[in-house]
C-alpha cells in the first residue's frame, strides 16, 4: 500500500504522511475504512513508531484522517479534508487529470477572483498596490516563461491579500500550487500582450479604487485565460463541466 521514502530531503515524518496521504487521496485506502496499525505501518516503511505517530497528527491536521480510541485512525470523508493546505492540493494535483483540475480551478477562479479585485479596489493600501505594479512590471520584464510564470502568480496573490478579508487570503495561500500548472501551460504563445494590456487594467482599476472596473476588467482577464487555455491545448477541459463553469460560455 505504501513505499518506502526514497529520499531524506525532508523530515521522516513528512515524507510518511506524503505516502499515507497521497494513497488517501488517490482513493487506495476509501473514507471509513480504518488504516493499518502503527506497528504495520512502521513494518510497511521500516520506520520508528515514533515517526509514524507524527505522520498522523500531520494527516490529522489536514483533516484527512480522524483516531479513536476503539475504532483507531479511519480516513474521513473528503468534503472535510483541507483542501487548501498546499499539501493536500500538491498530493490531489499529483493524481488529477488535467482537464478536471483546469475546469475546478478556473470555476474557483471565475467564483472569487472578480468579486477579490472590486474588495482590493476599495481595500488596498499604498503596500499592496506597490506589490501590485511592481508583479505587473516583472511579467512585463520577463525574459523567459518560468520568470513571467513566476510574475504573474505573484499578481494574483496579491489582489487576493490586498482585499484586506483574511478569508480571502486562505485562497491566495494555495495559489502557488493551484496556479503555476495552469499558468505553465498558458505562458508560451502571442497571447501575452494582450494579456499583459488585461492585467495592467485590473491593476489600474484597484489603484484607482474603481470597484466596477475592476470587477469587470477581471472577468475579462479570466475569459481570455480560459479562452487561451482552450486554444493552447487543442479542446476545452471546459466543455464537459457547465455546471461548474457557468460563466465561462466557452464552446467545445
Amino acid at each position: 500500500m505504501f513505499r518506502t521514502p526514497n529520499t531524506l530531503s525532508r523530515n521522516l515524518h513528512t515524507q510518511i504522511a506524503e505516502r499515507i496521504g497521497t494513497s488517501i487521496i488517490r482513493g487506495e485506502i476509501a473514507p471509513g475504512e480504518p488504516l493499518p496499525s502503527e506497528m504495520r505501518i512502521c513494518d510497511m516503511l521500516a520506520v520508528s513508531r515514533t515517526a509514524v505517530r507524527e505522520a498522523i497528527r500531520i494527516l490529522t491536521g489536514k483533516g484527512l484522517v480522524e483516531s479513536r480510541a476503539k475504532s483507531g485512525t479511519r480516513v474521513r470523508a473528503p468534503e472535510l479534508w483541507h483542501y487548501f493546505d498546499p499539501d493536500v492540493l500538491r498530493w490531489q494535483l499529483s493524481g488529477t487529470d488535467i482537464d478536471t483540475y483546469l475546469a475546478k480551478l478556473f470555476a474557483l477562479r471565475m467564483a472569487l477572483e472578480p468579486s477579490a479585485a472590486a474588495l482590493a479596489a476599495g481595500a488596498a493600501n499604498a503596500e499592496a498596490k506597490s506589490r501590485l505594479r511592481a508583479a505587473w512590471e516583472a511579467m512585463a520584464s520577463a525574459e523567459s516563461s518560468e520568470a513571467y510564470v513566476t510574475a504573474d502568480i505573484a499578481f494574483h496573490v496579491t489582489i487576493y491579500t490586498a482585499t484586506g478579508n483574511e478569508f480571502f487570503w486562505s485562497v491566495a495561500q494555495m495559489f502557488e500550487v493551484a496556479l503555476r500548472r495552469s499558468f505553465t501551460i498558458a505562458a508560451p504563445g502571442e497571447h501575452r500582450p494582450r494579456s499583459l494590456a488585461e492585467h495592467r487594467a485590473v491593476m489600474e482599476a484597484i489603484s484607482s479604487g474603481d470597484a466596477a472596473v475592476a470587477r469587470e476588467a477581471t472577468a475579462v482577464l479570466m475569459q481570455h485565460s480560459a479562452d487561451d487555455i482552450v486554444r493552447i491545448l487543442g479542446h476545452s477541459p471546459f466543455a464537459g463541466a457547465p455546471k461548474t463553469l457557468p460563466a465561462l460560455q466557452i464552446d467545445p
